[in-house]
């Protein structure tokens, strides 16, 4: 059975009292036997099936470690490199980005366990979430951790093209639990995270990666 994500049951909900309407609204007057019901019929339950998989919640067996920092999100690293970090460190931090595409599961996790330092919550723009400005220009939120492990980790919800809307669940002075739900982003998107330049990498570019499983690196001891 499909555990669905509590994000998505108004919305699914929703959308298949629409679409039962507008089937019964077409064979109503059109009759039940027309050729362009059973193809709207048809491609009604491929929308809603691909809408529920969206919004599915699958169980993740997760992976714990205060020296680990783990990937935030289901997708694919799209960036690993040293930028300068300027909303927060004002310094270097080695960059490491996974992009979501619709069909990935969209819950965020917190990739390391500690106490939440800084939040804040930037309204933008809606650029593709691949794009590089999008790390800065785009809808998004910036969440700071004190790592149990002592560094500090800054991981930013990206809205992209199709999301329009974040959803987070930390504040500053949480305490937050490695692998957890910090979040969720709704259609298609991308996380940022930002650790010290010192930090193991143990992903690759193009690598796909789940939530709370993959190890992204590992902090120097």
């Amino acid at each position: 059975m499909v555990k669905v994500h509590k994000e998505g049951r108004r919305i699914l909900f929703v959308t298949l009292l629409v679409l039962l309407a507008l089937n019964l609204l077409l064979s109503h007057y059109n009759g039940p036997n027309v050729a362009f019901n059973r193809v709207f019929a048809g491609v009604s339950v491929v929308a809603f099936l691909t809408l529920l998989q969206f919004f599915r919640s699958p169980y993740r067996k997760l992976l714990t470690h205060e020296d680990l920092l783990l990937a935030p999100a289901d997708g694919k690293v799209v960036v690993i490199e040293e930028v300068q970090e300027t909303e927060y460190f004002q310094a270097p931090r080695r960059q490491i980005s996974v992009f979501m595409s619709p069909i990935n599961v969209h819950i965020t996790r917190n990739p390391v366990s500690g106490m939440v330092k800084y939040f804040k919550y930037h309204p933008g723009k809606y650029l593709l979430a691949w794009h590089p400005k999008s790390s800065t220009q785009n809808e998004r939120t910036t969440v700071v951790v004190e790592s149990d492990a002592g560094p500090l980790v800054l991981f930013r919800q990206i809205a992209g093209a199709m999301a329009r809307r974040i959803v987070w669940y930390v504040n500053e002075g949480d305490e937050v639990s490695q692998g957890e739900e910090f979040g969720f982003i709704k259609f298609g998107s991308r996380v940022d995270v930002f650790v010290p330049l010192d930090a193991d990498v143990k992903v690759q570019l193009g690598q796909k990666v789940k939530g709370g499983e993959t190890v992204l690196c590992q902090f120097k001891s």
